[in-house]
């Protein structure tokens, strides 16, 4: 393939790396089960389209790959519908930009690090990234910093491979999102493949992200994947491995979960069928009432419940 993906991702290509590739990037982590559609926009497609009903790779490839499909490709009503009823907000490029901006310009100490913000633009600093050279501060450090996006959607904030105001995709030295700059840090510092593949893990382990709807969840899964194809093709001309692929889908899958942001549970956790399917023989009290969300420190290689983070912040 050698060549960048535009803005909207075909799950057959994905399929076309490997079967299970998309299987992972469907996975709940917290249920072991797949995410579900946590939107009533596809119901008329059929029973397995309504809200509380899993995502599964035959709903949206084949003849059903054009099923899911970025924001910027839907119809005006159709996005004034998902503002309306999910309070799904379209967040411009350039105001990803200038928010990321601020939060490097505390971590590095000085303005304009990466870019110069212009008026509903940037300017991209073309000099490689300088790190003051005191401990942590150095470039690993900024790689490992850990960063979360709340109500991601497609994860503009993260990474920008397209432009959400025009469709457009952004080259890679252009990229504005936190992901974006990190993997930035890391072509510009690390030259042997080995070492590229565990620091860009590493990045990538170190962003997080939750999204109510399972579209949205979905293709912001896909961003992340594709980033990380579009980085290692520039940076060493050739396509990922499966293995890679699948290393990279697992940590994103862990990363970039579904969640109510209201209840840290799995959203419409009490619609689910398997809820449902309850014999005479079950032990009510053994059913949780809520399921709330997990995800992984892969530093301390342990999985936590999202709301044990929150104990104490207000």
């Amino acid at each position: 393939m050698l060549k960048y993906i535009d803005v909207d991702i075909n799950e057959n290509e994905i399929i076309e790396f490997g079967e299970q590739l998309l299987s992972i990037l469907l996975k709940d982590r917290t249920t072991g089960r797949n995410i579900i559609w946590g939107t009533s926009d596809y119901k008329d497609l059929g029973d397995f389209y309504h809200d509380n009903e899993e995502i599964n790779s035959t709903l949206i490839t084949g003849l059903h790959r054009k099923v899911i499909q970025p924001r910027i490709t839907k119809s005006k009503m159709n996005q004034s519908s998902r503002t309306k009823e999910k309070a799904e907000v379209f967040t411009p490029s350039w105001i990803c930009n200038e928010q990321n901006n601020l939060i490097d310009e505390q971590w590095f100490g000085r303005k304009n690090v990466f870019n110069i913000q212009l008026h509903k633009s940037w300017e991209v600093n073309d000099q490689k990234i300088e790190f003051p050279n005191i401990k942590g501060k150095m470039w690993g450090d900024y790689v490992d910093a850990r960063r979360m996006e709340l109500s991601c959607g497609e994860a503009p904030y993260l990474v920008s491979r397209y432009d959400t105001n025009t469709g457009e995709t952004i080259k890679i030295k252009d990229r504005i999102g936190i992901l974006d700059r990190k993997m930035r840090v890391i072509n510009e510092n690390v030259d042997d493949e080995t070492n590229w593949m565990k620091w860009t893990e590493r990045a990538f382990q170190s962003v997080y992200a939750y999204e109510y709807q399972g579209d949205n969840l979905l293709l912001a899964r896909e961003n992340l994947l594709y980033t990380f194809i579009d980085n290692l093709i520039h940076k060493f001309n050739r396509e990922p491995t499966f293995n890679e692929l699948k290393r990279i889908a697992t940590i994103i899958s862990w990363n970039i979960w579904q969640m109510d942001g209201i209840t840290n549970t799995v959203p419409l956790c009490d619609k689910r069928k398997w809820m449902e399917q309850i014999s005479l023989f079950d032990i009510i009290e053994d059913i949780p009432e809520r399921q709330y969300c997990k995800i992984k420190d892969w530093r301390s290689k342990v999985i936590v419940e999202y709301q044990s983070l929150l104990k104490g912040v207000n």
